[in-house]
């Protein structure tokens, strides 16, 4: 499952960003010097705490050790962003050689900092064309302005996950694919209850787990940043459209306030009481691992998965979505990195690695190769989103220098907006282009 939501302000974050910023120069891949057939022992950190990740993990690494005998690794699981950045500040033999981590926001901060080593070098002494290996729209946010400071591992794909029995029962036989189909299954799955609901089609505010700005502008195909990097969320207007058209859904389905009190009553996102899983929603948006998760929760109800609806006038471009996933870099002050290469070349890279870590913890490939792997365990339900990763359409949000700043300055928007609190959107987006310009030129 992913850990991409951060309760953790924009200030915060861009504050945390200069500081490692100033802390971090480290070197290159060209500096590297050690000698990776030489017997050494790795740090890898990585953010995985549920026993069964934890376990995949380790089989992995194992497979690994017993390839090259004379590396050993020693993992540190359960690690957070803030953890790293703490370590890589303060370098030495406490500091990891080797980081997996949650949070592509973090690329930006990651490669322009310098706290992590630029892995093209290395890419090339192995022979390793990285186009051919990854899919585009993985490469996208594993590098930034060239520096390619991390690579893929794993990758999570968006979708709607939906309650086929409600459907049935509703007389909807297949899922919706434009938006306009979308908000009319979504009124019809309704179902109010005096002041409150039975059932939602859908809880389409923000603050409903995986239903994140970033999410939709996807299916509109935003642009964040013009070709001189500039912001442009009011230059576009995907933004604008996808922001009123998730204002229509919020009142078509009961209004803000009535929806947000109905939502404190979820259970939590990642236990047995969601509430896909209760019946409380017929339609969640959400990613690979729901499905899986719902069918261990033992519910009573058939599912089925879709990929999110497009506009109307983008009809041609459904199968498209969202994607992020798990990154992966060597620290840049470290004394081991070709002996770190040689761990993180066969955990990214090596097809057999990688579709087993993916079938072990459900979540889509990273590679091409794996991708098309027999050897991939396909569900129906799973199928779905690794058709969503294939899509040639499907894209994710840039790396910056402020991290994923910018894109909390845009969620911060898109919050006063459903709520009714602004007035013109294009204006108000003007301004969140002016504060992302900002805070981007602060990291920088």
């Amino acid at each position: 499952m992913p850990r991409t939501g951060r309760l953790i302000t924009a200030a915060t974050l861009l504050a945390a960003i200069s500081v490692l910023a100033t802390a971090c120069t480290g070197q290159s891949g060209n500096a590297a010097a050690d000698d990776p057939t030489k017997d050494v022992t790795l740090s890898f950190w990585h953010g995985w705490s549920a026993p069964s990740e934890v376990k995949a993990i380790e089989e992995n690494i194992a497979r690994f050790e017993k390839a090259h005998p004379n590396i050993k690794v020693k993992i540190t699981g359960n690690m957070t962003d803030d953890k790293v950045n703490q370590a890589l500040r303060a370098g030495g033999d406490g500091a990891p050689d080797v980081v997996s981590s949650f949070t592509t926001d973090s690329v930006g901060t990651f490669c322009n900092s310098r706290a992590f080593a630029d892995l093209n070098p290395f890419l090339e002494k192995s022979g390793i064309d990285k186009t051919k290996v990854f899919p585009k729209t993985l490469l996208e946010y594993t590098q930034f302005n060239g520096n390619q400071c991390t690579l893929p591992l794993l990758n999570d794909a968006y979708g709607l996950v939906y309650n086929k029995t409600a459907f049935a029962a509703a007389g909807i036989t297949e899922p919706p694919k434009t938006w306009s189909q979308f908000t009319e299954v979504a009124q019809k799955l309704t179902k109010p209850k005096g002041d409150s609901y039975e059932q939602v089609g859908l809880m389409p505010t923000f603050h409903g787990y995986e239903t994140k700005p970033t999410r939709l502008a996807a299916q509109w195909g935003a642009r964040y940043f013009d070709a001189d990097g500039k912001a442009g969320l009011a230059k576009d207007p995907a933004f604008a459209k996808m922001l009123t058209a998730q204002k229509d859904l919020v009142e078509k389905l009961g209004g803000y306030e009535k929806l947000e009190r109905f939502r404190t009553t979820f259970g939590d996102e990642w236990s047995a009481e969601h509430p896909f899983h209760r019946g409380q929603v017929a339609m969640q948006i959400d990613g690979e691992w729901r499905a899986a998760m719902a069918k261990e929760a033992g519910v009573g109800f058939e599912i089925g998965t879709a990929p999110l609806p497009v506009p109307d006038d983008q009809a041609a471009d459904y199968g498209k979505g969202y994607l992020s996933g798990t990154i992966m870099g060597i620290a840049s002050a470290g004394t081991k990195q070709n002996a770190a290469w040689e761990l993180v070349k066969y955990m990214t890279t090596d097809t057999e690695a990688v579709v087993a870590f993916a079938n072990a913890i459900h979540n889509v490939p990273s590679t091409l190769a794996a991708l098309e792997s027999p050897a991939l365990q396909l569900t129906p339900e799973f199928k779905t989103f690794v058709d969503i990763a294939r899509h040639p359409k499907s894209s994710t949000t840039p790396a910056q220098a402020d991290g994923g700043t910018y894109q909390l300055t845009f969620e911060d928007f898109a919050y006063g907006v459903e709520k009714g609190a602004v007035a013109d959107i294009t204006a108000g987006l003007a301004k969140v282009d002016q504060q992302i310009d900002t805070d981007i030129a602060k990291a920088k």
